[in-house]
């Protein structure tokens, strides 16, 4: 290394640490580089600072607490307070104490009605977006509609298919954001958990003071799709269509492949052969349960195939839904809170400092670190 590139680590290094805690946190935060978070008290105190640092809530904290501060603006407050709960002894304590009761006010300024959202959730009959698998109605209309009708009068003939996209979209959508604030709400009543209430990016709460991302979802079908090829030696629907030739069924070419898949099924179903839909049923389970064994292949994904859009690279709790007895209604584990509820406070009731898993991905071609568990809950 030459003189010049040598000075140049030194002024880093210097300015490094010449930072605050706080500038240091903050950076870290910033650049996604969470795993540093773990295992540091001054880290953890960055984190439940931040979780205060909304205009109404670190207003109420600084009142409750007696705490006087010279800045006016949000973002200064935040490094302000950060510097005075490090000079504070017993600042979490004080910052515990506000998240719970906090945690606790959120139920209540809610109003949510929980047993009539249950039964307004056990309503939904089909889960379907109205739009593509992208979940992007916008753009689905704009391509069906907007851009490829140029006569108003046919555009105004579409008025029932549009209106009926769009009502897909909310009910699949309201579906899902409050089966999920019932899941995320059977976590934040367990003792062991701390709710980060100020939403802060990143983290939903803390377990043991270990901050975690909460994701709720299926088991991956992109996943279980390579897993079914490197098995059978073809993708699910060539292996289908091959074991219906050997029975002279033939695919339906005005069919998509959802569709096409469906319907071989059934054919072989109804020509007397469930055998071959049991084999793919046993093969499916298989790779379930070798993953429920061997979790960190499917963790790893889940990071290397996040949305760039939303991407993270925070702690993260995984619930995966499962119906083991038919996959593609899955969804309506999402509902199923007899089975989730004592798998979460089975989970909780056991956490301990080895239950997150250290997760290395790649994303980007750039490298990070997380910690990461699943809780399965299945259907079998």
């Amino acid at each position: 290394m030459g003189n010049g590139a040598l000075n140049k680590t030194k002024n880093i290094l210097l300015l490094y640490f010449d930072m605050t805690n706080f500038e240091k946190w903050d950076k870290e935060f910033r650049a996604q580089n969470l795993y540093a978070f773990n295992n540091n008290e001054n880290a953890l105190l960055y984190l439940k600072v931040r979780a205060v640092c909304r205009g109404k809530q670190i207003k109420q904290f600084i009142e409750r607490n007696n705490i006087e501060l010279k800045s006016t603006k949000l973002n200064n407050q935040f490094a302000e307070l950060f510097s005075v709960m490090e000079k504070t002894s017993n600042s979490m304590n004080m910052l515990d104490a506000y998240l719970r009761d906090r945690n606790n006010e959120w139920y209540h300024t809610m109003g949510v009605d929980e047993e009539k959202l249950k039964s307004g959730l056990r309503q939904i009959n089909n889960y379907e977006w109205g739009g593509d698998q992208e979940n992007s109605l916008d753009q689905y209309l704009v391509r069906r509609f907007i851009k490829v009708i140029s006569d108003f009068d046919e555009l105004k003939s579409k008025a029932d298919a549009i209106a009926t996209n769009a009502w897909k979209f909310v009910q699949t959508s309201w579906y899902n954001n409050w089966a999920s604030y019932l899941i995320e709400s059977i976590f934040k009543k367990h003792r062991r958990v701390l709710s980060a209430v100020g939403e802060i990016k990143s983290v939903d709460f803390f377990i043991d003071n270990n901050p975690v991302d909460l994701k709720v979802t299926y088991f991956p079908g992109a996943y279980m799709q390579g897993k079914l090829k490197d098995i059978l030696g073809n993708s699910e629907l060539t292996w289908l269509k091959r074991k219906a030739k050997l029975f002279n069924i033939l695919p339906d070419k005005n069919l998509s492949d959802s569709e096409q898949y469906n319907f071989l099924k059934e054919e072989l179903e109804n020509n007397g052969h469930p055998e071959v839909i049991a084999q793919l049923a046993a093969t499916r389970k298989q790779i379930v349960d070798y993953v429920r064994a061997n979790p960190e292949s499917l963790m790893k994904w889940l990071y290397e195939n996040q949305s760039p859009r939303l991407f993270g690279a925070e702690n993260r709790l995984f619930v995966i839904l499962i119906d083991s007895t038919d996959m593609e209604q899955s969804w309506k584990m999402k509902r199923a809170f007899s089975l989730i509820e004592p798998k979460v406070n089975d989970y909780l009731n056991k956490f301990n400092a080895h239950s997150l898993k250290k997760i290395d991905f790649t994303f980007n071609k750039k490298s990070y670190e997380s910690l990461a568990d699943i809780i399965f809950v299945v259907k079998e």
